[in-house]
């Protein structure tokens, strides 16, 4: 894969020529778009899916594969992400952004009188789902825009899902899972970042709070650790998260990113004295990922892996033996995690002279990605369920730049010993501005 990785690489380099152009915004600045002199910029993103899955749903899946290899397919309406952003323009090089996510519709609570117990007041929950503020900030902007001190939320640019997660910026209905699986999605947390541009290199480096080794588990590895159950973010260890892309290339786009922190005693309340003095969890990812948007042809990639320092002890802390704490209480976590996948869609209507002049698309593309959360065998605990494969097809039909419908099949493959997990799956997005 590395080597087919990096022949499409340089095969899109060849076709592409040496004009410079940039094939996607960073999702950090994509909540700006002052265009016409408007200090006020009104946008979001949002999409409905629809999901038939022809494999078990029961919570023993893994561990009684053979008892649930017949079990019925299920299905699933979902609004897995509508997005609000907010932005406004000050003047003097001063702005703010904002985003406001509802996933999966957000949440509902009520208070009910129930008859059947007396007339008794009770609170009834109507909607899963989150409420997130996913981005809030101000920044600073210096020699146009080169330089910009960015402080509040934002988002953390690791990986090609984090840095490019609106639904017209991947092909599947869903966003790709192998990063999604392993980590934080969307990586969001409070910092200070310090980014710009230089002729065809876009920068960053931000200084957060380190994640919490509490919600790690070995089924998402760092995914939840970026959450917090309480009232604040906890920040007695801290994190340098990097990124540069460069867009020398017409339509196309390279990208490395990459985090450092300490995770263990990110906790409250903090253990002075105890095993969290002693280790320190230390975090370390690497990411690659690259776009090509030209000739009729899009393609995108990624590669991560990430280490863990001090896995093994994660299962002695107290906050995960504790039933009661709102943390994860899963043995063990993976020393190592990797995620890589590749895409590539082509524009059919581009053959078309009437669809390609009233600016409609049909791409039809394929995916296949293989990742691991669970990719170092901890404490002598076996989670063979963790690798997987998954391979995908399907069509992207764009009748207007900002709206797609989507549609794909998917197979999410395991090891012999388990059941594949084949869906299908269609929905519809969208993504722009309003004002």
């Amino acid at each position: 894969m590395d080597n087919f990785t990096l022949g499409i690489i340089l095969g899109a380099a060849l076709l592409a020529g040496t004009t410079r152009t940039q094939a996607q915004v960073n999702a950090s600045d994509s909540v700006m778009n002052h265009a016409k002199g408007n200090k006020l910029s009104v946008g979001g993103y949002g999409e409905v899916a629809y999901s038939r899955n022809f494999y078990s749903d029961h919570v023993s899946r893994y561990t009684l594969a053979d008892e649930h290899r017949n079990d019925p397919s299920h299905g699933r309406f979902d609004i897995p992400h509508a997005v609000v952003y907010l932005g406004y323009d000050f003047g003097k090089g001063w702005t703010m952004g904002t985003e406001i996510e509802f996933e999966h519709a957000g949440t509902g609570v009520s208070y009910e009188k129930e008859n059947e117990e007396g007339g008794e007041w009770e609170q009834e929950t109507e909607k899963g789902g989150e409420v997130e503020l996913e981005q809030f900030w101000l920044q600073k902007s210096f020699w146009g825009g080169k330089f910009n001190i960015r402080a509040g939320h934002i988002v953390v640019p690791v990986g090609l899902n984090n840095t490019h997660h609106e639904p017209l910026n991947f092909f599947t209905v869903y966003r790709p899972e192998g990063e999604n699986t392993i980590l934080p999605s969307t990586w969001h947390q409070t910092g200070i970042s310090f980014w710009g541009k230089l002729k065809d290199w876009r920068y960053e480096a931000q200084i957060l709070a380190g994640l919490n080794a509490d919600h790690f588990t070995h089924d998402y590895w760092i995914h939840k650790g970026a959450s917090s159950p309480l009232e604040f973010d906890v920040a007695n260890k801290y994190a340098l998260a990097l990124r540069i892309d460069n867009y020398s290339v017409k339509g196309l786009r390279l990208g490395l990113s990459g985090y450092c922190g300490n995770s263990i005693g990110n906790t409250y309340p903090n253990d002075a004295a105890g095993a969290s003095q002693k280790y320190k969890g230390t975090v370390l990812i690497g990411s690659f990922d690259f776009s090509y948007n030209a000739h009729n042809w899009i393609v995108r990639g990624q590669a991560d892996y990430g280490y863990l320092g001090d896995a093994a002890q994660l299962k002695y802390f107290s906050n995960r033996r504790n039933k009661l704490s709102p943390y994860h209480h899963t043995p063990s976590v993976s020393k190592n995690a990797f995620s890589y996948g590749i895409e590539a869609g082509y524009d059919v209507f581009s053959q078309i002279q009437k669809l390609r002049d009233d600016h409609q698309k049909l791409y039809v593309f394929g995916r296949f990605e293989q990742y691991n959360p669970y990719a170092s065998k901890t404490n002598n605990e076996n989670y063979d369920y963790t690798a997987k494969k998954n391979v995908s097809f399907g069509i992207n039909y764009y009748p207007l730049p900002q709206i797609v419908v989507k549609a794909d099949y998917s197979c999410r493959i395991l090891k012999s010993q388990y059941n594949n997990e084949p869906s299908i799956n269609i929905g519809i997005a969208y993504a722009g501005f309003f004002l």
